[in-house]
């Protein structure tokens, strides 16, 4: 968790030692709970007149004077600090759609609704996740990133707690819509903090230790949502995450300092947001990103989708089975992404990284449909846990290097490029979902052509529209 290559004072490759110097100034590392270089006052507010925090960060490799950097130790505490403050962010939106999942029957129950009405209780909080990124990410390049993130946080505490009390489906289903739209911003912000703190190879360094904490939230979840509905009943699931909800506004409150000085702001309103969103998607090679990761993202999905009556109706595995698999697979996601942190960066290109996990991918999606099919006989449970368990692992190679060469080609709008990042991949999810059950429950087949289907379009966005070979060459 500590990686010494995320903190300020830190040696990193020489290739991206001046891009990214002047990156590595972590909110809350300078003594005494003053404000970070450029940031303007620790309370994220706007700088006095003369204040030192004036104005644009300073141009890279270059550091005042009169400012010490700060001790290795302190360093990789406030590291550590940034690493489980982001990493809560994002692993939010996933609590409160997973925590929930065991809760669904009980709610259908209690509320005297069908089971389709209940169900629209995930679909709204999806949705809500997908639009509200569209809009903070915009907001975050116009007021800084502290406002609109605590203003998300504190409508998600109090929509989350009006979806404990909702008499009816239909204010929970409106409620959860909020929570997502609010949830949202803990997910676009958090990756445009990383974009104001980090560039190059630093930066796809943490993406891939952020998804040590991140990528924990899918799996303890349902585990968490289970016990608490030992003891309780549904409503005190959302009990839970408005605590949840509350201690992390309150961290990032106390702890979090602006990292978009007002010198970077952009001034523009709905108009200029478009616009920036316009030639963020007229570039081709952040569209290619954008594409590769959201399929990626896609094929994942489908997954998550799938996978309990796959695994359960299909080959016959248990509950307590499943769970296990479940979380197997997470953990190899979250091993691979380290090794793409610690070992990998650095070492190797993130193209080539992300080739490689672009490669797993595909190879493992084409493996199961051929084993869905029937083509090697019956195939047991044994052989397409194995299957899934590569294609899930890939994942941590795939989704950390799309999001940071994405974010690289955006210095100066990383609200609005996490936005889309956020929102496509979000989206593919959603369009990916429903298209696992077409051919019923009975057969894995649907699955796997999913996400072989979106593993060749991440791969052809890539190569098509990244074209890392010529930029290499550049």
């Amino acid at each position: 968790m500590t990686d010494p290559g995320i903190g300020p004072g830190t040696a990193e490759p020489q290739q991206d030692q001046k891009e990214s110097a002047a990156h590595h100034r972590i909110p809350g590392s300078e003594p005494s709970g003053g404000a970070p270089a450029g940031s303007g006052t620790a309370g994220g507010g706007p700088p006095g007149p003369g204040a030192p925090g004036d104005g644009p960060l300073a141009p890279a490799g270059t550091r005042p004077a009169d400012a010490p950097r700060p001790a290795t130790s302190a360093a990789r505490r406030t590291s550590l600090l940034v690493t489980l403050v982001l990493g809560g962010l994002t692993a939010l939106p996933p609590l409160s759609m997973d925590m929930y999942l065991p809760a669904l029957p009980e709610v259908t129950d209690a509320l005297r609704s069908p089971a389709a009405t209940v169900q629209l209780t995930l679909t709204a909080c999806l949705l809500g996740m997908a639009l509200g990124q569209l809009v903070v990410g915009p907001m975050s390049d116009k007021w800084g990133r502290r406002r609109p993130l605590l203003t998300g946080m504190v409508i998600y505490v109090v929509a989350t707690a009006v979806c404990a009390l909702a008499p009816t489906a239909e204010l929970l289903i409106g409620f959860r819509l909020v929570q997502g739209l609010a949830g949202a911003a803990g997910i676009v912000i958090a990756r445009a903090v990383v974009r104001d703190l980090y560039d190059g190879v630093a930066m796809a360094r943490f993406f891939s230790t952020l998804m040590l904490v991140s990528g924990v939230a899918p799996v303890v979840a349902p585990l968490i949502g289970g016990q608490v509905m030992r003891v309780t009943d549904w409503r005190g699931v959302f009990v839970v995450l408005t605590v949840i909800g509350l201690l992390l506004t309150l961290v990032v409150w106390r702890r979090l300092d602006e990292t978009l000085p007002p010198g970077r702001r952009h001034a523009g309103g709905l108009g200029e947001a478009l616009r920036t969103m316009g030639s963020l998607l007229s570039d081709r090679v952040f569209t290619g990103y954008m594409l590769s990761g959201g399929f990626a993202f896609a094929a994942l999905f489908a997954y998550i989708s799938a996978s309990p009556f796959v695994v359960q109706d299909i080959y016959g595995a248990s509950p307590q089975t499943f769970s296990l698999l479940f979380g197997v697979n997470s953990v190899g996601l979250v091993l691979v992404g380290q090794i793409n942190g610690k070992l990998l960066i650095g070492r190797v290109s993130l193209d080539k990284a992300l080739a490689v996990g672009l490669t797993v991918i595909t190879l493992a999606s084409a493996a199961l449909l051929l084993m869905a099919s029937g083509v090697f006989g019956k195939a047991g449970l044994a052989p397409i846990a194995a299957g899934l368990f590569v294609l899930m692992s890939a994942m941590g190679l795939a989704m950390p290097n799309t999001n940071a060469q994405a974010l690289m080609r955006s210095r100066d709008a990383a609200g609005s490029a996490s936005a889309l990042l956020g929102t496509s991949t979000f989206l593919l999810g959603a369009v990916a979902s429903p298209l696992v059950g077409i051919a019923g429950e009975r057969t894995a087949v649907p699955m796997a052509v999913v996400q072989l289907v979106c593993a060749l379009a991440a791969v052809a966005c890539f190569v098509g529209l990244c074209r890392p070979w010529q930029r290499a060459a550049d």
